[in-house]
């Protein structure tokens, strides 16, 4: 188990997607901070918002695999595929899905109204992300990957 963990440690790729994913989080709450003068750290942990660590996460290591393996690579094709199909999931299904959290949460509120005894939980709202705050991660992902680029 020992010698894993350290075979993780070893893999620069696979460390530089993480503190990728992990500083759009952090911005998410230096943001959250600056808008609403409070913190909140469930930030952190929730998804959806500005900017997109899933797509921050997943250009950093598509960067990582085109500067290791080459930019023309299977390694570095398989990387860019995943990476668009979780920018384009985190764009369009997920903003989908919390739009329709929204509609049915004001259902829910009208139905709450009416019926003081209907109690039921909100759906979250904010699961995915505008195109904007996707371009915003991939860009974090891809300069990250970019200045990492020396520890491949």
């Amino acid at each position: 188990m020992q010698e894993f963990c350290h075979s993780l440690l070893e893999n620069h790729i696979l460390l530089v997607a993480v503190i990728a994913s992990v500083i759009a989080q952090i911005t998410k709450l230096a943001i959250e901070l600056a808008k609403n003068r409070k913190i909140n750290i469930r930030v952190l942990v929730e998804t959806g918002g500005m900017p997109s660590a899933h797509s921050a996460l997943v250009t950093a290591l598509a960067t990582g695999v085109g500067h290791k393996t080459g930019w023309n690579s299977p390694d570095f094709a398989i990387a860019a595929i995943f990476a668009i199909i979780v920018m384009y999931d985190a764009a369009g299904v997920r903003q989908a899905a919390g739009k329709q959290a929204r509609i049915l949460n004001q259902i829910i509120d009208e139905l709450f109204r009416e019926h003081p005894t209907f109690n039921e939980d909100r759906l979250k709202e904010l699961l995915g992300h505008t195109p904007f705050q996707v371009i915003v991660g991939s860009a974090l992902g891809v300069t990250i990957g970019w200045l990492a680029a020396p520890t491949y």
